[in-house]
């Protein structure tokens, strides 16, 4: 089979019979993934170039949507597992790698389409560990616990804020929200005087803080409702010691077998696999 250089590739004024063919040789399709922009190359069955491309995300979709079947390997990332479902709605096989796994078979100086080449090239190998494509309700949990996260980071740097301001006015405010929910009557009983102004910035900072709770409290509900929607984490929170933070990992990852879910969630948190099973296969027995 003759190797086709990138000016013979697609597109690029072959006729549509040939096209079809050099299409229906290709056995893997690397795609780096960029915002706006990318970078495909197509790898027959003994693993050589038939073409690059570089294209848009809608020119993306049309050109898979058009072309045969395939494998379409990417980096397991944020973006990936929009395109992957895309890709699956289009009757093709997805295979996600994470990064790592990618890096060894870079080769020579880095572009995007020697990364879209060692994507292509590493989905091939039999020992290769892919991930599993995330549903979109999945994704949505994940944004939920991301924005949660957030909230709380702020509330924490609020607090801190409130006691540097304090600290330079001869104040040491206390750590902990039990303090900062009585930030007033601790003033009070201090007995420092504070300036009027100041007064005014840590009031509207603590009612900062209090919006914060009030966010933070919301999206509680939000992943309690979720844990209360699934079997599976309904199960896993029937474990003495897990919550719900713990039991909506179940939903947010599925991509398996129930079983094989809870194994996997359990052993990333570090529980020991074998005791906290053998009490949950005995509570329902």
């Amino acid at each position: 089979m003759v190797r086709l250089t990138p000016k013979l590739g697609l597109g690029l004024g072959l006729g549509n019979s040939k096209r079809r063919t050099i299409i229906s040789t290709i056995k893997v399709i690397g795609i780096y993934l960029g915002k706006s922009s990318f970078h495909l190359i197509g790898h027959d069955h003994s693993g050589h170039e038939q073409y690059r491309k570089h294209l848009s995300r809608s020119k993306l979709i049309k050109f898979l949507s058009q072309a045969p079947a395939t494998i379409i390997a990417m980096e397991s990332c944020g973006g990936s597992h929009w395109l992957a479902r895309k890709c699956q709605s289009l009757g093709h096989e997805v295979k996600l790698i994470p990064p790592q796994y990618v890096k060894p078979y870079v080769k020579t100086n880095k572009n995007d389409y020697i990364d879209a080449d060692a994507i292509a090239e590493a989905s091939t190998r039999p020992s290769m560990r892919f991930v599993g494509v995330r549903t979109e309700a999945a994704q949505v949990i994940a944004v939920i616990q991301r924005i949660r996260s957030s909230y709380i980071k702020e509330r924490t740097a609020c607090m801190s804020r409130v006691g540097a301001i304090l600290l330079q006015f001869g104040m040491s405010f206390p750590k902990g929200h039990g303090k900062m929910k009585v930030l007033f009557q601790w003033l009070a009983d201090n007995g420092e005087a504070i300036p009027p102004m100041l007064m005014q910035e840590l009031i509207k900072h603590h009612e900062y803080y209090l919006q914060l709770n009030e966010r933070i409290g919301k999206q509680d509900k939000k992943l309690k409702r979720l844990v209360e929607q699934d079997e599976d984490a309904q199960l896993l929170k029937s474990i003495p010691s897990e919550g719900y933070l713990t039991a909506v990992l179940i939903p947010r990852t599925k991509t398996g077998h129930s079983i094989k879910r809870l194994f996997a969630v359990h052993n990333a948190v570090g529980f020991d696999t074998q005791l906290h099973y053998a009490f949950l296969f005995d509570c329902n027995q």
